[in-house]
């Protein structure tokens, strides 16, 4: 699926999940791990389309938050492994 993105969305995504891993790897320091990053940015990156009640868009929440902390986790092998080197 992320290589059927416009080459610009792309670009943003593997920015946007370079930076977020880079935090993770500092967890140690500063309590930011894949999840609690996940639990941060999921909100704003995802939602459903129109208004619903607050239990599914708890369910929806936790989905996205799941798949964000899947991409951050496994970032290099989603976008390259030389994601670090956009730093």
């Amino acid at each position: 699926l992320i290589n059927q993105l416009p080459e610009a969305n792309l670009i943003l995504l593997r920015h946007l999940f370079g930076v977020l891993h880079h935090i993770e790897q500092n967890s140690g320091v500063n309590q930011m791990n894949a999840l609690n990053l996940a639990l941060c940015i999921a909100p704003n990156m995802l939602w459903l389309p129109s208004p619903t009640g607050p239990e599914e868009e708890s369910r929806s929440t936790k989905k996205v938050a799941l798949l964000v902390q899947f991409l951050i986790e496994n970032s290099g092998e989603i976008f390259g492994g030389d994601i670090a080197s956009l730093f």
